[in-house]
């Protein structure tokens, strides 16, 4: 694959991204784009080596290693060394329905599992992969294709994140008349809200939207099904349902002052915010950093994006707290290739506070003890300690304060981003939808269909918080095995 000797040849090298100071000013895309000759001499790094791990979407340790949806990285790496951009554009097809939304955030586990990741750095999958899609849209080779014929069945698709949108997508080409419903005023899900504009700009999300509805996919916003759509008449007008609502409810902090007014779940904050600069004018709900202390308890990608979120928006300060100690610069030993990396990273957001504020926001191991408010029951201060994690005789670890570490940081916008806990419960209690132990709805991997006949589940609704590349395996093999319902067999991949 690529060049034989092309990863002795040639060094990891991945575009530029626009200076943090600049980017901040505005809420377009982070990245610069690559040079062809560039991009050919990445794709010669892959290495030809034999048992390719990058994209086999393993589980190992609960984590991602390679590819969830298998994408065929050597073959398309081969061809973009070689300049046969269209040939690898249909290799990238055949497995991704949206390379331009994994190009931009998928965390790339199969660089992850990059053999030649074991004692160099891995070759520049993601990047690869977002300019063979951006080529060829400049190109115009994207163009919509609706199915030649049609089945005569329809399905209802609830919910326009990657899971439904991907499931959306397959069904129309294997001929079925899908609808897709969503609750928000625009489609995508959280591609569209939960994903601030300067990681994916909506333009992209829209352009992929567009060429669905071209294709026939119909689209029906500001409808919630269960409520604004009663969840009987869905199962008496659909001759198939897919649930793809997501793992929507965010996990709380219940400490002592959590009432106060300036505590703010993560996307109550980020949603708001998207639609006031997509509406050009301040949406229902938008709260406003600007001026401010801010405070983000939580370390993922979503913190990440409220740190990101907060700077662009004109805040004082801003700070991030994680409960978990920091992890280590490289591999440890209990951490081998090919699992997902666990080592520490600077995001976007990061390497914007360090550069405006001197300093990583980032706080690791501290726990907040309560929050304490003015006058006016506004929080003004978050009470922390720092602590330890101890492990007893392999039993699961425990939290151990370390005394005199109480600090008091001042704030005014509390951002809680600790991540969710499953589905919400109106749409799949009126259905009588049965749950698994972690309340999300039960259907088995691979089959996808629940306890109601006829409906099935896919994506987060159905795994739990997972990563967007998972949520489109999900939606795919949900497609898959509506398609063997409805017809009794599928050639849906």
């Amino acid at each position: 694959m690529g060049k034989p000797t092309g990863f002795m040849e040639f060094p990891r090298e991945i575009p530029a991204d626009r200076a943090p100071t600049e980017r901040i000013k505005d809420w377009q895309e982070l990245h610069l784009h690559f040079p062809d000759e560039k991009l050919k001499q990445q794709g010669a790094r892959c290495m030809d080596c034999g048992i390719p791990f990058c994209h086999t979407g393993t589980l190992l340790s609960g984590m991602a290693a390679g590819c969830p949806i298998n994408n065929l990285i050597p073959e398309w790496n081969d061809l973009i060394y070689r300049g046969l951009w269209r040939q690898a554009l249909d290799r990238l097809h055949k497995t991704n329905n949206f390379p331009e939304f994994t190009g931009r955030v998928c965390p790339a586990p199969c660089e992850g599992s990059c053999t030649l990741g074991i004692n160099e750095p891995p070759v520049t999958i993601k990047n690869i992969e977002y300019s063979i899609i951006e080529k060829a849209y400049e190109n115009g080779w994207i163009a919509p294709r609706p199915p030649q014929n049609r089945t005569g069945k329809t399905v209802a698709v609830v919910g326009s994140g990657p899971a439904g949108l991907a499931c959306a997508d397959q069904l129309n080409r294997a001929g079925h008349t899908v609808t897709v419903f969503e609750r928000a005023d625009r489609i995508g899900g959280l591609l569209m809200y939960g994903i601030p504009n300067m990681k994916l700009d909506k333009k992209v999300v829209q352009r992929r939207l567009d060429l669905m509805a071209a294709e026939g996919v119909n689209f029906v916003t500001n409808t919630e099904v269960g409520t604004d759509y009663p969840a009987d008449r869905l199962l008496e007008e659909y001759d198939a349902v897919v649930l793809a609502g997501g793992a929507t409810k965010p996990r709380d902090l219940p400490v002592p002052g959590r009432e106060l007014d300036g505590i703010h779940f993560a996307m109550d904050f980020l949603r708001p915010n998207t639609q006031t600069l997509l509406d050009g004018a301040p949406s229902d709900g938008y709260i406003s950093a600007a001026g401010k202390d801010v405070i983000i308890i939580g370390g993922g990608d979503t913190g990440t994006d409220c740190v990101g979120t907060s700077l662009r928006q004109g805040c004082n300060s801003v700070i991030q707290f994680e409960i978990l100690d920091r992890p280590p610069d490289e591999r440890q030993p209990d951490n081998p290739w090919p699992e997902w990396p666990k080592i520490f990273r600077v995001d976007y957001g990061q390497e914007e506070a360090a550069a405006l504020q001197g300093r990583d926001p980032r706080y690791y191991a501290i726990m907040t003890k309560k929050f304490v408010g003015d006058e006016n029951g506004r929080v003004k201060e978050i009470h922390t300690v720092d602590i330890e994690w101890v492990f007893n005789n392999g039993s699961r670890p425990a939290i151990q304060e370390i005394p005199g570490t109480e600090k008091v940081w001042p704030t005014q916008l509390v951002l809680l981003a600790m991540g969710f806990l499953g589905p919400e419960d109106t749409l799949l209690d009126k259905l009588g939808i049965e749950r698994d132990a972690r309340s999300n709805a039960k259907a088995e991997y691979g089959r996808f269909e629940t306890s109601v006949p006829g409906v099935f589940a896919a994506g987060d609704m159905r795994r739990g918080q997972s990563l967007v590349v998972w949520a489109i395996n999900e939606g795919r093999g949900a497609a898959r095995e509506v398609d063997r319902y409805l017809m009794g067999e599928t050639e849906l991949p």
